[in-house]
């Protein structure tokens, strides 16, 4: 990889290591991929990493949020459409496929599309052109396509609220993050990344991670994941008070999600306190 800081979803577990190699055997080529992984494990930010370590890297990278778009607009936000093409319509307006022409298009949320939308969809990737609302010819575009899901794309095709069609032209690679549980031992390199951003970003003398705050850090689950670690060490070093940041100012989100690790990261217990 390109040499930069570290970032939201790197660290030094065997399965962070296995993720970044996938990463770098999916990178340079032009496959589309679905990015799978819980809530908050970095997402979006592995298909940045994706498309900046691809051949695209100097092309657009344009992220979609699907479930934010409402149902009548869905065709106007990927395809655009010209002035007047409908009520509303006071001005041309590119789409999200020619905004990521030559570059990466993210489907963030894409089981959310609805099923009327998603055999544009399917069209306008397989055959790389579009069609704006009221246009008078298709407009090729060349974009590679990096989708997420938090809803099971399988039981989805089942259930038939997503197209099997689409799912197979997503799913051409499939990458997945692992949750924070299975990466203990990045949590104290990723704690110390995001105590120095905030300090930095707060403009607050950076402290270090008391040993009672590591070992708190360490003895939870993380449910929300490596969003929810960001969170707690930027509470963390606005409530420090000492010359570091201690396990006090360390406030977990659920107590239900507190374990117990051994100095080798293993979990040694199933109680939960």
């Amino acid at each position: 990889f390109s040499e930069q800081p570290l970032n939201y979803i790197e660290g030094r577990s065997d399965a962070a290591r296995q993720l970044y190699e996938h990463i770098r055997l999916v990178a340079p080529t032009n496959m589309s991929v679905l990015v799978n992984g819980a809530s908050g494990t970095g997402k979006e930010h592995v298909a940045q990493l994706i498309h900046r370590e691809s051949k695209r890297a100097g092309k657009p990278f344009v992220a979609v949020d699907c479930g934010a778009i409402p149902r009548d607009l869905a065709a106007s936000e990927f395809f655009g459409h010209v002035k007047g093409a409908f009520t509303g319509a006071l001005a041309d307006k590119t789409g999200a496929f020619e905004a990521a022409d030559g570059g990466t298009l993210f489907l963030d949320e894409v089981g959310e599309l609805p099923l009327a939308f998603q055999a544009k969809l399917l069209r306008a990737i397989q055959e790389k052109e579009i069609d704006r609302i009221g246009g008078k010819a298709p407009i090729k575009v060349d974009t590679r396509i990096i989708a997420t899901s938090n809803r099971n794309l399988d039981e989805a095709v089942k259930n038939g609220s997503f197209r099997q069609d689409l799912y197979y032209r997503l799913n051409v690679v499939n990458v997945n993050i692992p949750p924070m549980r299975e990466r203990p031992d990045d949590i104290i390199v990723l704690a110390k990344h995001f105590a120095k951003k905030y300090s930095e970003l707060n403009e607050i003398d950076l402290k270090p991670l008391s040993a009672g705050a590591e070992q708190k850090l360490l003895n939870y689950l993380w449910p929300g994941n490596v969003r929810e670690l960001e969170n707690t060490l930027h509470r963390a070093v606005l409530l420090s008070t000492g010359n570091e940041i201690g396990e006090d100012a360390v406030i977990l989100d659920s107590q239900d999600a507190v374990i117990n690790r051994n100095e080798n990261g293993v979990m040694t217990g199933a109680e939960f306190v």
